[in-house]
């Protein structure tokens, strides 16, 4: 019976993956099928005939917009990382004035719609002249990526033993060293959770991608696929490869840092 239940379970999982997973692999059919395999009434559930035309014509004509989004990426990264790894430390292990105060304004930036701060940035943006410039959308995502990187790292820090700073401190090591050389190596799963979830974020972010560029060349992987997809409504596989493209950085990133992501978010669950 309990054999019996655990194949049942097994079964059940599978079935709910399959579930989950069926449109991702149904964009990565749809974009190696023909045109005329797309539109026929009997689906086309293996693309046995299949084209890379679709691909083509994504790098073609989403090449550029990728180069930027992965600029404004990994720009995001480095400055939530620089910003909210020392205001973490500063949080969790420093006497800081007015600790839960802050703790709490981190809490609500997050909850500010991103409509309002998509207007705010704007107007800034233009004042600056800094419309269509991938440095607002590095500082535009970075607006709210900041707070949650700092909240989930210094969680991480509380839970760090003092005796690692106290030890660095009789060493002779200043509180900017003992951060450097001690508190991030320790920390090391909680900076790569921050780092890949502020990527993800910059990465997927439309909002502040439409808001803040007006030339088609200047603006990111979302909002070039968004534009792609009204200007070719009969390249479906044009459409589904520009799709697959647009996932695969995003993927890759996630398989790659799956153990230090579930490390750092058990270990900030549990030191909580």
């Amino acid at each position: 019976m309990k054999r019996f239940r655990s194949s049942l379970s097994t079964a059940a999982a599978i079935v709910i993956v399959a579930i989950m997973l069926f449109p991702l692999y149904w964009m990565v059919n749809a974009s190696l099928l023909k045109p005329s395999e797309l539109v026929s009434k009997s689906p086309t559930w293996f693309p046995v005939h299949g084209t890379l035309d679709g691909y083509r014509s994504a790098f073609s004509a989403e090449g550029g917009h990728m180069l930027i989004s992965l600029i404004v990426s990994l720009g995001a990264v480095a400055v939530t990382l620089l910003v909210a790894t020392p205001a973490a430390y500063g949080l969790a292990k420093l006497r800081v004035p007015g600790r839960r105060a802050l703790l709490f304004a981190l809490l609500v930036a997050q909850m500010i719609p991103g409509i309002v701060m998509a207007n705010s940035l704007y107007i800034a943006a233009t004042k600056l002249d800094m419309v269509n410039s991938p440095l607002a959308l590095i500082l535009a995502d970075s607006t709210l990526c900041v707070p949650f990187a700092t909240l989930i790292l210094q969680s991480f820090l509380r839970g760090v033993p003092d005796e690692l700073a106290e030890a660095a401190s009789l060493d002779g090591a200043s509180k900017f060293r003992t951060f450097v050389a001690v508190m991030l190596p320790v920390a090391r799963n909680g900076v790569i959770t921050a780092a890949l979830f502020s990527f993800l974020f910059a990465w997927a972010d439309f909002l502040f991608g439409v808001t803040l560029t007006t030339e088609d060349n200047r603006a990111p992987i979302t909002v070039g696929l968004y534009r792609f997809i009204g200007a070719n409504l009969v390249d479906w596989n044009g459409v589904m490869a520009t799709g697959v493209i647009a996932s695969v950085p995003a993927a890759l990133l996630l398989i790659a840092a799956q153990r230090y992501v579930a490390a750092g978010i058990g270990s900030a669950a549990l030191k909580d």
